[in-house]
C-alpha cells in the first residue's frame, strides 16, 4: 500500500482552508454527491499537480481560474498532462462561477454524462498479472 505524502497532504489541506469565494460556492454545489449523484473531491493531488475538483469515477478535473491564468502556458501543459492520463479537464473563470453558476453546472453535467475514458491499464504497465478472480489460482 502506498503511503501518504505528508507535504502534499498538508498543501491540499492549506488550499482547502484558504479557498477562494468561487471555489467555496462551486464546492457547495458539488459536495455530498449533490450533482447527479457523482462524488467530487477538492484540492486533490494528482501526480505533480493539485486539481481544484475531481470526479474520480468519471475522470473529470474541474479547474477554477482567476485573471492570473489568462493565456498561461503552464495551464496548457497541465491540461495536456491530465489528458495523457485519461483525465478530462474543464476550466472555468471565477467570474463564471460567481455570475453564471447554472451554466457552469450544466457544462459539468454534460461532461459527466459523456463517455469517459477507461482507466489506464496500470497493472499491464508494471509487467505483472492482475490478481486472480475469486476461487482462481
Amino acid at each position: 500500500m502506498r503511503a501518504a505524502n505528508s507535504f502534499r497532504t498538508a498543501r491540499s489541506r492549506a488550499l482547502r482552508r484558504h479557498s477562494t469565494e468561487a471555489e467555496k460556492r462551486l464546492w457547495n454545489r458539488l459536495r455530498s454527491r449533490l450533482l447527479e449523484g457523482y462524488k467530487f473531491v477538492r484540492q486533490e493531488p494528482i501526480g505533480a499537480y493539485t486539481a481544484d475538483f475531481v470526479c474520480r469515477e468519471r475522470r473529470l478535473v474541474v479547474e477554477l481560474d482567476g485573471g492570473q491564468h489568462s493565456e498561461n502556458p503552464h495551464d496548457r501543459q497541465r491540461d495536456a498532462w491530465f489528458a495523457s492520463r485519461n483525465y478530462r479537464a474543464l476550466r472555468f473563470w471565477n467570474n463564471d462561477v460567481m455570475h453564471n453558476m447554472n451554466g457552469v453546472l450544466e457544462r459539468i453535467v454534460v461532461e459527466l454524462r459523456a463517455e469517459a475514458a477507461p482507466h489506464p491499464p496500470a497493472i499491464a504497465s508494471l509487467g505483472r498479472r492482475p490478481l486472480p478472480a475469486s476461487g482462481e489460482r
